[in-house]
């Protein structure tokens, strides 16, 4: 086990029975490509179950915190704990781009810092961990690294990242809001939506669901991800054209 790895079961007080399944968690597929002949795993069909245990896990946690919420309040709630935004942060309090295993040419254009590579990686060691240790230790760690961040109980808690884009974009006068799919992906049974959000003809942020309304959740996320680091794009002149 490499020296990275021991470290990271130090700091998160775990110890993986299979550590091979640690490492695959952390193997982007730029590092599998430079590894001619060798028997090497990526990470991106732990991320697949990764994403499954969350919206499990998650879902559970919402249900036995807010008793009184409606299931459609649920939903918009779990949008923004599962999307890739909230991911990323929890996958840099963890530390996670340092231990990540990447390709020379990934490493060199920024990998580690990644937003999609962060998330992607937070998935898959949620993924490796469930395998090695099951649901209750899953339900353990999450306690302590994900669900720790969130509000006991707060009207504003609920806002989806939709809506507050909205209201962050009245705020700053920008104009009005559009979702548009530019984009859909797949076979007919497990279909990929892309939708980007625009405010005129200035294209905020994109994301990627199984339906719609999850792809705007994250298009909005992104969008608002723009905002808050001070990307606020100017006004449009009249008559500029649509890219």
């Amino acid at each position: 086990m490499d020296e990275n790895f021991r470290r990271l079961q130090e700091r998160l007080n775990l110890r993986f029975r299979n550590p091979a399944l640690l490492r695959q968690a952390f193997t982007h597929t730029s590092y599998v490509n430079e590894q001619r002949g060798a028997r090497v795993q990526h990470n991106e069909r732990l991320e697949f179950l990764g994403d499954a245990v969350l919206q499990l896990t998650v879902s559970e946690k919402l249900y036995r915190m807010y008793p009184d919420r409606p299931e459609g309040e649920l939903t918009r709630l779990r949008a923004s704990i599962v999307c890739e935004p909230s991911l990323v942060r929890f996958a840099e309090a963890l530390d996670f781009g340092q231990v990540v295993l990447l390709g020379k040419g990934e490493e060199q254009t920024g990998g580690r810092t990644r937003p999609s590579l962060l998330a992607d990686a937070f998935e898959a060691f949620v993924g490796a961990l469930y395998l090695d240790q099951g649901l209750d230790a899953t339900r353990v760690f999450l306690e302590e690294h994900l669900f720790v961040h969130l509000p006991k109980d707060s009207a504003s808690s609920l806002k989806d990242h939709k809506t507050e884009l909205q209201e962050k974009i009245q705020q700053i006068n920008l104009g009005q809001l559009d979702y548009r799919t530019v984009e859909e992906r797949g076979p007919a049974h497990d279909r990929e939506f892309v939708v980007a959000v625009f405010v005129g003809d200035r294209r905020l942020g994109e994301g990627a669901g199984r339906s719609k309304k999850e792809a705007e959740q994250k298009a909005a996320a992104k969008a608002l991800r723009l905002l808050q680091d001070g990307g606020i794009p100017g006004r449009l002149k009249t008559g500029e054209r649509r890219r």
